[in-house]
């Protein structure tokens, strides 16, 4: 029996490249492997349908933590 090695579980993290205010959605869309542009307009879209997008957002910046360097 051969042991694989196995790839440590990806953390979601705040990016601190790709961000405008919090890199919430910089980090999401990273730990999602999708393009940060399409993460940032479904909050822009979910802030304008009744402000959940911002609540959202400001939870998420609160709870998620910072990536490391």
């Amino acid at each position: 029996m051969t042991d694989i090695p196995q790839a440590s579980p990806r953390r979601l993290t705040r990016s601190t490249d790709d961000r405008w205010i919090g890199g919430v959605c910089g980090g999401l869309a990273a730990h999602l492997g999708v393009d940060p542009v399409i993460v940032r307009l479904v909050v822009a879209l979910a802030a304008l349908a009744g402000g959940t997008g911002v609540l959202a957002y400001l939870i998420a910046w609160v709870l998620i933590p910072k990536a490391r360097p």
